[in-house]
């Protein structure tokens, strides 16, 4: 009998995870005294047909259905966020376009900070962040 936590690594390695292009909303609320970003992600979502969150590719929507949005999903929070950094990862690394990101005070320690946005960084296909130069944007979390 498998593990929840090989099912989870296992969803989030091989589900969708593509995104049209210029539909994706990254958000960061790792280490932050509210979850603001998420809130006003979630909203921005909601106004905007075609944007979408990682929750919303059936590689998201089968991870929340597992329980891995919950605090209560039975496995540690680091191994929660190991299985949705692999997913990000991969959206990331397949999308095209503009990214929108509410990432105010993003954490150092933040997904975004770590992996996110060094993917998007590292992904041609992805040429800015807001409307912004991809590389520019970056420069305000440079310590």
């Amino acid at each position: 009998m498998r593990s929840l936590f090989s099912e989870g690594l296992k969803v989030a390695k091989t589900f969708d995870v593509s995104t049209p292009a210029d539909s994706l909303v990254v958000y960061s609320i790792t280490n932050q005294p509210t979850k603001e970003n998420r809130d006003l992600a979630f909203a921005y979502v909601a106004e905007h047909p075609g944007k979408m969150m990682i929750d919303h590719t059936p590689c998201g929507a089968k991870l929340v259905e597992m329980g891995f949005n919950s605090a209560d999903s039975g496995l540690s929070a680091d191994d929660v966020v190991l299985i949705w950094k692999e997913a990000s990862k991969r959206m990331i690394e397949q999308a095209k376009g503009n990214v929108t990101a509410f990432v105010k005070n993003a954490d150092k320690e933040s997904v975004f900070l770590s992996l996110e946005l060094p993917c998007i960084l590292n992904n041609p296909k992805i040429p800015t962040i807001n409307g912004e130069e991809k590389h520019r944007f970056a420069k305000q979390f440079e310590m």
